[in-house]
């Protein structure tokens, strides 16, 4: 299988990034993690990919996911 490259923008307080978080670590898939209320430059960065200021905003293989959409998110994995 590929391996996917899949970002998580957060902050420190979304309730909602630590499900998408917390989820994707109990099926073994790696991201990386921004928290974007700390650094101010991966917040633009999701604003631009994403037209959204709210979070958790997931990037999975260049695909934008809005919340825990956990249908989208598997089926952007193979799951």
């Amino acid at each position: 299988m590929s391996e996917n490259n899949v970002v998580v923008y957060s902050t420190t307080t979304c309730p909602w990034c630590v499900k998408v978080k917390d989820y994707l670590n109990s099926k073994d898939i790696s991201f990386t993690e921004y928290n974007v209320q700390k650094d101010t430059e991966k917040a633009m960065e999701m604003i631009e990919k994403s037209g959204q200021r709210g979070v958790p905003v997931i990037d999975i293989n260049d695909n934008i996911v809005i919340g825990f959409d956990k249908a989208t998110i598997d089926d952007l994995l193979g799951l």
